[in-house]
């Protein structure tokens, strides 16, 4: 919305509706005195309750001046948008947020925030209750408008949440190479039609055919400028425990894994392997024998199963992988699907992102260290927890562990080998 300088300034110029809200910021010390954090959440909120919009920090909203932001303060008024979002607004809202620089009626360029909200599939509450835009002012909701938007929107989550049009995405914005990977055989139907038969473009409210979720986690180069924590946090530490007050040190290896789905999924074996230890035992016969920390193919298949089955609905949940001397942690965002529970998962399959398990299915495996493994990237029989389950144990002689952590994670332990560890 407003994508170009122009269209803002131009829009700022005719001033308020029921698309842009304009405030001054204003400092008290090192602080931000205005605006009030509450009135900022009512305003996000309302957005999010009505059909999007976009707040501009940094112009007055009666002249229409821009005033802009310090550059040195630009980080502490963002930082009040992401805390109002998290804590004053129910459920959290995930805005799009930009510095831009734009330019006062001296002529000189000043920073501003635009912050970008879209119609949200929830009904959110701030502050003021449950609020929704209409022209330049925000209003309460009347009950029984309220209980129909609860409605339309709860009927709107049917959808499943991988198949919903990204609002600010563009078709342009998915990369042919990557999406034309699905499209078997090769066909000469036009890219629009073949988008939204593989569900990855869907059409809006507008009714304007746009990538989907599912289409950008697969066929965007970063899927981060869509949806902020659609990646995988590696960290590998030394020793067994997170132990911080020993320095900087404590943490061999770091790392923010990125790109499609299948990219994330290879960065992530590629960290494991590269951070694990490999230890060697004689064998009997004569020779050594290579023991490694873990099994590379139970840890693609549980890459695999993270990528598929989170809930990217979630906001500020990433998938966290944790690697210490003596286990592998995989942390997965969302509850468990149906009725499922952690010891159904050898038997049981229930798949939260169809979409995305098709396509993943559909997704060759274009790695020579996996391909004896697999031909594509997601396995139809439902055979990966059973891979996990048994190759992790025959090497370290322990069961991996499935389990929720406060109901709305799913945590995976995989074990090493005692003798792959100092074992102390």
């Amino acid at each position: 919305m407003f994508d170009s300088t122009k269209e803002l300034l131009d829009q700022i110029r005719i001033g308020e509706d029921s698309s842009l809200e304009l405030k001054e910021v204003r400092f008290s010390g090192q602080n931000v005195s205005a605006p009030h954090r509450d009135s900022v959440a009512d305003e996000l909120a309302a957005f999010a309750n009505s059909r999007g919009g976009v707040l501009v920090l940094g112009v007055d909203d009666s002249t229409r001046e821009i005033l802009g932001i310090p550059v040195e303060r630009l980080d502490a008024v963002e930082r009040l948008i992401f805390e109002v979002c998290e804590q004053k607004i129910d459920p959290p809202l995930s805005p799009y947020i930009r510095r831009l620089w734009l330019p006062s009626t001296t002529g000189d360029d000043l920073a501003v925030l635009k912050v970008e909200v879209e119609r949200s599939l929830f009904v959110h509450s701030s502050p003021r209750g449950f609020v929704r835009r209409i022209g330049s002012s925000k209003r309460q909701i009347p009950s029984d408008q309220l209980a129909r938007l609860f409605q339309q929107r709860s009927q709107a989550r049917l959808i499943r949440f991988d198949e919903t049009p990204i609002h600010r995405a563009a078709l342009g914005d998915l990369d042919e190479a990557l999406w034309q990977r699905f499209v078997t055989p090769r066909t000469l139907e036009p890219p629009e039609s073949m988008l939204s038969k593989l569900a990855m473009a869907s059409k809006d409210d507008d009714g304007i055919l746009r990538p989907t979720v599912a289409g950008v986690l697969l066929a965007s180069r970063d899927p981060r400028e869509f949806l902020s924590t659609a990646f995988i946090q590696a960290v590998a530490y030394r020793g067994r425990e997170i132990s911080p007050q020993d320095g900087a040190m404590y943490q061999r290896d770091a790392l923010d894994i990125t790109g499609p789905l299948d990219q994330q999924i290879f960065g992530a074996c590629d960290f494991v392997r590269k951070n694990m230890r490999v230890s060697a035992k004689k064998r009997p016969q004569g020779g050594r024998e290579d023991i490694p920390q873990f099994d590379m193919r139970a840890v693609f298949e549980a890459l695999t199963n993270a990528v598929a089955h989170r809930d990217y609905s979630m906001i500020g949940s990433k998938i966290r992988l944790r690697i210490f001397d003596d286990r592998l942690e995989l942390y997965v965002p969302g509850q468990l699907a149906n009725t499922m529970t952690p010891d159904d998962f050898p038997y049981r399959q229930a798949a939260r992102n169809e979409v995305i398990t098709s396509l993943l299915a559909r997704c060759p495996v274009e790695r020579v260290d996996f391909e004896t493994h697999r031909t594509h990237i997601m396995d139809r029989r439902g055979e990966g927890v059973r891979i996990i389950l048994s190759r992790s144990e025959d090497l370290s002689r322990r069961a991996p562990q499935y389990r929720l952590i406060g109901e709305s994670e799913l945590m995976l332990t995989i074990y090493a080998p005692a003798d792959s560890w100092d074992g102390d």
